[in-house]
């Protein structure tokens, strides 16, 4: 089980993007999601699907997620997410 120890964040508000951030939970908490989208109705629960089960592949169970879509596509989504998974465990520089 991984634990995200630092915010991070991925992607931009841009059309057809989403903005992704990740902050550390408390143990045993779970994996809490929220979403901002404008198709929310229509495709939320599949946005939700994509992120969680990411943070599942990365074994990553207690986390806070903010997810702004701004109509990205689920290729998209995926890799926003591994970004910011990569992020908060200092696979990447969070700045860029």
């Amino acid at each position: 089980m991984a634990t995200v120890k630092q915010i991070s964040q991925a992607g931009t508000l841009e059309s057809s993007d989403i903005l992704i951030q990740l902050s550390p939970a408390e143990p045993g908490t779970g994996i809490r999601l929220a979403l901002e989208s404008p198709v929310r109705k229509q495709f939320g629960a599949r946005i939700l699907q994509i992120i969680s089960a990411e943070l599942q592949k990365a074994g990553i169970n207690d986390v806070l997620v903010s997810a702004n879509d701004r109509g990205a596509l689920d290729y998209t989504i995926e890799a926003r997410i591994q970004a910011a998974i990569a992020r908060a465990f200092g696979g990447e520089d969070a700045r860029s």
